[in-house]
């Protein structure tokens, strides 16, 4: 693929969450809100941002059905992750959790370690469940729900799509792909210190 169409796809699927805000009118309209802030708290939390990029490039390496299969299974638990963390239900270590997703990530991309799909699958829906509990706690009490997890389910497609656009334009540069994993997981042990 080309990389300067893989690059405007990157852009295009990147600001998909920002036509929320885009159209007159709707300003202080709830729904509206509710689905941009959605939207705009995986892409606004760099630890959100990173393993979800994260997360569409390990599958790009992990390769085969995994390439859909992992991304779809992270969305999927993150969900349920969320209506947790809205449940007001207090679970410990959603931050360790977080911060433990951007190390084990980024080693598996540094190492190129390749997992059977099925693996791939239970690891990227257990720290899935850390990010969903993170924004269901965070979503503001007067949000709809429903409208608030489209937001960020729909960010989170995009920032996975953008991972996934990222493995495949550098598939022939495997040693770029593993230093932007050494670098996710050096971002993940700092954050492991500082929380």
């Amino acid at each position: 693929m080309n990389p300067k169409r893989v690059l405007g796809l990157i852009a295009t699927v990147l600001a998909l969450p920002a036509t929320a805000f885009a159209h007159p009118g709707h300003e202080g309209h709830e729904l509206t809100w509710d689905f941009g802030t959605g939207a705009m708290h995986p892409l606004t939390g760099w630890d959100h941002l990173l393993v979800m990029v994260a997360i569409g490039l390990w599958a790009v390496q992990l390769g085969g059905r995994a390439r859909w299969l992992v991304p779809t299974a992270f969305v999927t638990a993150l969900t349920l992750g969320a209506a947790l963390g809205r449940s007001g239900v207090a679970v410990p270590g959603i931050e360790q959790g977080i911060a433990a997703s951007l190390l084990v990530l980024g080693l598996l991309i540094s190492t190129a370690t390749c997992l059977p799909a099925w693996a791939g699958m239970a690891l990227a829906a257990w720290f899935a469940c850390f990010h969903g509990f993170a924004h269901g706690a965070e979503a503001p009490a007067t949000s709809d729900g429903l409208m608030y997890s489209a937001g960020f389910m729909i960010a989170t497609g995009s920032l996975h799509l953008a991972g996934i656009g990222l493995g495949t334009m550098l598939a022939r540069q495997q040693r770029a792909v593993r230093l932007i994993g050494g670098a996710v997981a050096g971002v993940g042990l700092v954050a492991m210190v500082l929380v």
